[in-house]
């Protein structure tokens, strides 16, 4: 019973989670909507920019690369053999599979809703396609959250998951600035697909969770 209550309680949670990325997310999306030209986005960027170094820009040239989407199918593709190899629960590779592929035809439906042109200025990658929201953010965010997730619940004392959480976490943050950094995102974009991501992580995660009690249950 206690069990049953602990995985309920983490679905109650998630939904919770969900609707207020959904929410954030909706203001966000509505701010673009009316002003895609802004002030507070090139403020942010301008800040960000004004650390241009050439030391940095490989660092950040270096993330950017890690961010794309072959990139992302490599690391995803070795993630999967290597959770497999280990823990040997299929349930989890199709978990990343729903995060990932979800997360990307997430991003591209939104891409051609809201046909936002890419920054014009300070452009030191050329990059094609639309704007909002950043693809490169919603794949790390997506690839990387899945996995904290699972290593998280896997993982047996509180360091190794404090390790776990930091180490996700600077590769989602770096892969995310590197795109305002670079100049082919506004710092909206960035936003809008942390919460996006995000919001779809939760909801797959919801669902998996739910399927674990179901199971469990049956």
């Amino acid at each position: 019973m206690q069990q049953y209550r602990s995985i309920s309680d983490k679905r109650t949670t998630q939904r919770y989670v969900f609707w207020l990325l959904l929410a954030g997310f909706a203001v966000i999306a509505a701010f673009v909507a009316l002003q895609p030209d802004n002030r507070l986005d090139q403020s942010v960027a301008s800040y960000i920019q004004g650390f241009e170094a050439d030391k940095i820009t490989s660092i950040m040239m270096f993330f950017t690369t890690v961010g794309s989407t072959k990139f992302t199918i490599l690391i995803t593709l070795g993630v999967l053999a290597i959770l497999y190899a280990k823990f040997r629960k299929a349930n989890e590779l199709l978990f990343i599979c729903a995060v990932l592929g979800g997360s990307a035809l997430l991003n591209t439906v939104l891409k051609l809703t809201f046909h936002r042109a890419r920054p014009e200025v300070h452009r030191l990658i050329e990059e094609t396609g639309f704007s909002f929201p950043s693809g490169h953010t919603m794949a790390a965010l997506a690839l990387y959250g899945a996995v904290a997730f699972l290593l998280w619940r896997h993982a047996s004392t509180v360091a190794l998951r404090a390790l776990i959480i930091g180490i996700t976490a600077l590769f989602i943050f770096m892969i995310a600035v590197s795109r305002i950094y670079l100049g082919v995102h506004f710092p909206s974009d960035i936003a809008g697909g942390i919460l996006a991501s995000g919001m779809w992580l939760s909801l797959v995660i919801w669902v998996y969770q739910w399927w674990q009690e179901n199971g469990k249950t049956r």
